[in-house]
C-alpha cells in the first residue's frame, strides 16, 4: 500500500532488532529513529578520531573512493576529507623524496667534476691551470670502493691527505653518537672519534641539505692539504666522492675554543685564560697563523673566537676553512657576496662586495677586543648602540673610556705592565676596526706590533699602575656606524647568536 503511493523507492538500513517485525508498519518510525550499528575496518579509526577532534565533525564514508570523509553539518569539513589529508601527506612525502634525490644527484655531479678537475688556483704563482694531478687522482680512484676506501684508507690519498671509508668513520664516532658531538655550525656537525690506529680525531659531517657542501668540502681539502703551520688545525683526511656522505677528518683539539673560555661553557674565573699573558699569546699565535695564510694567498673570511681552537697548553689552532678563498696574485680584491658571521664581517666588504686580506684584519680586530673585554662580538642584551662590539670599542676608545670595557679579572687597575699591554692592544684593535680598508694595517704589521708590545713589557709586572691613554691620530678614518651585516646562509659557528640567527 505504502509502495504504491510513492514515486521513488529507497532502501534504509535498520537495526537487527527490528528486522523481524517490520511487517507492522507502525514500527517503521521507531526503527528509523533507533539507528543502526556499523562494523568498520580499524584503519578508519584514526581518520574518524582526527575528524572529531580537529573539526568536531561526523565521520562518514565515500563508497566511490573507498575513503573516509569528515562531515560538518550538511557539507564536507574544510580539507574535504580525512582520507584526503592522508593522500596529501603521501604526495608531500613523495615530493620531498624526489627533491632530496635530485639534490644528492646534483651534489654528486659537482663532486665528480671538482674531484676530477681540481681548481686552478690551488698553487701560488701557477701560470696555467693545467698542473698535472694525475698521480694523486689515480691513486684516489683506483684504491677506493663503492663506500669509500678500504679500512685505514688502503694507502689512498687525495691532495696528499688520506681517504677514509664511511664505515671506518661511522665506527670511530660510534655511529655518530649525539653524545660525541663537539659542536655544529652552518656547514655541519663535528663529532669526536677514535680511529682504529688509536688517533683521536674530529670528524665534520656536512649537512645534506647544504647545496654547497661539495664546494666547501673541496675548499677545505684544497687549502689545508697544501698548508702546514703550527697554529693551523691539521687535516688528516676525508671520505671519497663515492662515499655515502662527505666527511672531513681533523686532528682533535681537546680544550675547546677561545669563545668557550671567554664567555661560553668553559668560562671560569680560575681559568688560565684569566691571565692576560695567556690571552696575549693567543693573539700573537692567531695573528701568526693569519699572516701565514695571507702570505700563501688565502683569505680565511670567517675569523672569530669560535674558530680559534685551544690545546691543553692554550696554544692556538685556527680552524674552519669552509668559507676561505684562494686569492689570485696581482689583484687588489675579489668581488663576491658577503659571507661570514654577524659582528665580525668587514663593513666595507659588506657594503662594496669586495673581499681583501684586510677583511680578515677587521675580523681579527674584533677578536682582539674580545680578548680585552671578554664580551661577545654581538649581544642583543646590551644597549642598542653597543650591540656590536666593534662599534662599542671604537666609541669607548675615542672617548678615553677603555677601562669601562676591560675584563676586571685581568688586573688592568693593579698591574702596570698589564695596563700598558692591554692599552696598546686596544689601540691596535682600533686601527684594525677602521671602516676604510686602506687605514687598516696588514696582518704582518699586526703580528709585528703584537710581538713588540709583548717584548717591551716583559718583566714589568710589579710596577705601580699609572694612567696610559690611547692617542687617536686625527688622520685616522674612524669607524662609522653601519648597518649590521645580514647572516649568510653559509655562516658557521656554534655560539648563542649564531644559533638564533640560523639557525651554519
Amino acid at each position: 500500500m505504502l509502495r504504491s503511493r510513492c514515486n521513488t523507492s529507497f532502501t534504509v538500513p535498520i537495526s537487527d532488532a527490528y528486522a523481524g517485525v517490520m511487517a507492522n508498519g507502525s514500527l517503521l518510525s521507531p526503527a528509523l529513529r533507533s539507528g543502526f550499528d556499523v562494523n568498520y575496518n580499524d584503519s578508519y579509526w584514526d581518520d574518524c578520531f582526527r575528524c572529531y577532534e580537529e573539526n568536531h565533525g561526523a565521520c562518514g564514508f565515500d563508497s566511490d573512493s573507498g575513503n573516509s570523509i569528515c562531515i560538518c553539518g550538511d557539507r564536507l569539513c574544510p580539507g574535504a576529507s580525512a582520507g584526503a589529508v592522508a593522500v596529501l601527506a603521501g604526495i608531500s612525502l613523495c615530493f620531498w623524496l624526489f627533491v632530496r634525490q635530485r639534490r644528492i644527484k646534483k651534489a654528486a655531479q659537482i663532486m665528480s667534476k671538482d674531484l676530477s678537475t681540481p681548481p686552478s688556483s690551488a698553487t701560488k704563482g701557477r701560470t696555467t691551470p693545467t698542473t698535472n694531478y694525475s698521480m694523486t687522482t689515480s691513486s684516489y680512484n683506483t684504491t677506493t670502493t663503492g663506500s669509500g676506501s678500504v679500512r685505514g684508507g688502503g694507502g689512498s690519498t687525495y691532495f696528499g691527505v688520506q681517504v677514509f671509508s664511511f664505515d671506518e668513520l661511522e665506527e670511530a664516532t660510534e655511529n655518530f653518537d649525539r653524545s660525541k658531538e663537539l659542536g655544529d655550525g652552518g656547514f655541519g656537525t663535528v663529532y669526536y672519534g677514535l680511529l682504529y690506529d688509536g688517533r683521536a680525531v674530529a670528524v665534520k659531517r656536512l649537512y645534506e641539505n647544504n647545496m654547497r657542501r661539495a664546494e666547501q668540502f673541496m675548499n677545505e681539502i684544497e687549502i689545508l692539504a697544501k698548508l702546514r703551520h703550527k697554529n693551523l688545525v691539521t687535516l688528516y683526511g676525508c671520505t671519497s666522492r663515492h662515499s655515502r656522505e662527505l666527511l672531513l677528518v681533523y686532528e682533535y683539539i681537546s680544550n675547546g675554543t677561545v669563545a668557550d673560555h671567554l664567555h661560553g661553557s668553559r668560562h671560569s674565573p680560575d681559568s688560565d685564560l684569566s691571565a692576560w699573558r695567556v690571552r696575549m699569546n693567543i693573539a700573537i699565535e692567531t695573528a701568526d697563523a693569519l699572516a701565514f695564510l695571507h702570505a700563501s694567498d688565502v683569505i680565511h673570511r670567517d675569523v672569530k673566537t669560535t674558530n680559534i681552537l685551544l690545546d691543553d697548553d692554550f696554544h692556538v689552532k685556527v680552524a674552519d676553512f669552509g668559507l676561505s678563498r684562494l686569492f689570485p696574485t696581482h689583484v687588489t680584491h675579489v668581488s663576491t657576496a658577503p659571507q661570514g658571521t654577524p659582528g665580525y664581517v668587514d663593513p666595507e666588504y659588506y657594503q662594496c662586495y669586495q673581499l681583501t686580506d684586510k677583511s680578515d684584519v677587521y675580523s681579527f680586530g674584533v677578536v682582539l677586543m674580545e680578548l680585552v673585554t671578554s664580551l661577545q662580538a654581538v649581544d642583543t642584551c646590551r644597549h642598542r648602540h653597543d650591540i656590536n662590539l666593534a662599534n662599542m670599542a671604537v666609541s669607548r676608545i675615542q672617548n678615553q673610556q677603555l677601562e669601562e670595557m676591560v675584563d676586571a679579572c685581568l688586573g688592568f687597575d693593579k698591574d702596570y705592565a698589564v695596563r700598558r699591554m692591554v692599552t696598546s692592544v686596544a689601540a691596535l684593535a682600533f686601527r684594525c676596526l677602521q671602516q676604510e680598508r686602506e687605514m687598516r694595517p696588514s696582518m704582518n704589521e699586526v703580528l709585528a706590533t703584537l710581538r713588540r708590545i709583548e717584548r717591551e713589557n716583559d718583566g714589568g709586572g710589579d710596577q705601580k699602575a699609572e694612567v696610559v691613554d690611547i692617542v687617536v691620530d686625527d688622520d685616522v678614518g674612524l669607524l662609522q656606524n653601519v648597518p649590521p651585516p645580514v647572516l649568510s646562509p653559509d655562516s658557521v659557528g656554534n655560539d648563542k647568536w649564531q644559533k638564533v640567527m640560523r639557525t651554519v
